[in-house]
């Protein structure tokens, strides 16, 4: 009788087809102590998600869990499916928040192979995939795609058909605001919410320095990426990785957008709701003792059809290790970026009209 191996080694490049469905292991329900937790590690403020009164007073029936909270369960569901075996996460695209979740919310994930192309050097390839993330009941909250350069288990193996998706460059605005109800706006206020800045205070082009700096712990970005139930070997496995090209565990890219976000308060207060990502790009690597800044740009503002309460904004935000951003590092005339650049991060967040 041939014996079938119990566990589970993750997929490798060659098992991805384009049009395979993944239905996610481990359901998620979020509670406040996952909330809770999320706060501690990263000290995010923003008023809506930290304060119950806040959000009533603007029509929320709860304060609903941080998006990147969202984002990060999702994404940790797809890790043993899709990146088990990834040597890179490549970039997102698409991302799109689609309805509040709350403490007591199950969530689901699900994936659909979306294209594939074998890397030259035949020992890798890219694999892009369209992930869904949903409650119990059905209502989907969050969509996007992401590409992952994931290895071969055989070099040898025949490529297959390259298939590259089309992928837009960015959301539009009038595509935002599924997951934030018609908000009362009499209901802000702008001492509780930490600024008296609104959409109408910000304009395409501005440049705002976040000032604060963020050490990472490699206790915390541990236990943040164990939060999210993400299973990346290259996050916690020291004695792998200290054979392999760094010698020491990565911290989780989601960890610096995390911190990047929680960084943006200062400057960005009353930009409460995340409500997609167009497009970002882990730069550089980072790690345990790396100090995280941030700055960001207003690239574009865009109002929501048939709202009032809200106006967007698109936001770029750069993350840089050990280098405070007063002078906003960047790329060069040659479109290198400067050596400290660790995360470059394109979405759009909203927040209330001026009155």
């Amino acid at each position: 009788m041939r014996r079938v191996s119990k566990t589970f080694y993750g997929n490798f490049f060659e098992d991805f087809t384009v049009g395979m469905e993944i239905r996610h292991a481990t359901p998620r329900t979020v509670t406040a102590g996952d909330v809770a937790l999320y706060t501690g590690l990263f000290g995010s403020r923003f008023a809506v998600q930290s304060s119950e009164a806040f959000a009533h007073a603007l029509g929320y029936p709860h304060s609903p869990v941080d998006d990147l909270l969202v984002f990060h369960i999702v994404f940790g569901k797809t890790v043993p499916d899709i990146s088990l075996n990834a040597v890179a996460n490549l970039g997102y695209a698409g991302c799109r928040f689609m309805a509040p979740v709350y403490p007591g919310d199950t969530l689901n994930a699900v994936s659909e192979v979306i294209g594939v192309k074998e890397n030259s050097n035949g020992k890798t390839g890219v694999v892009y995939v369209r992930s869904t993330g949903y409650k119990a009941d059905g209502t989907e909250v969050l969509e996007y795609v992401r590409w992952v350069m994931v290895r071969k288990r055989d070099p040898d193996t025949p490529p297959p058909e390259a298939h590259v998706p089309h992928l837009p460059a960015a959301l539009d605005a009038d595509s935002l605001g599924n997951a934030v109800p018609l908000l009362d706006v009499d209901g802000w206020s702008d001492a509780l919410a930490g600024s008296p800045f609104r959409y109408g205070h910000y304009s395409i082009g501005e440049k705002i320095d976040h000032v604060d700096g963020m050490t990472i712990e490699e206790a915390e970005h541990q236990i943040a990426t164990r939060l999210y139930q993400n299973t990346a070997r290259v996050h916690f496995n020291q004695h792998t990785e200290g054979e392999g090209r760094f010698g020491r565990r990565l911290v989780y890219g989601g960890h610096v957008i995390s911190l990047a976000r929680a960084l943006s308060f200062n400057g960005l207060a009353t930009a409460f709701h995340l409500a997609a990502i167009n497009g970002g790009r882990h730069v550089a690597p980072a790690f345990a003792g790396d100090t995280i800044y941030a700055w960001s740009e207003v690239l574009d503002m865009g109002e929501i059809p048939g709202r009032r309460d809200l106006g967007a904004l698109r936001l770029r935000t750069v993350a840089t290790k050990d280098r405070p951003c007063a002078d906003f590092p960047d790329r060069d005339a040659d479109g290198h970026y400067d050596p400290s650049v660790v995360l470059d991060l394109d979405y759009w967040v909203l927040m209330p009209i001026t009155e």
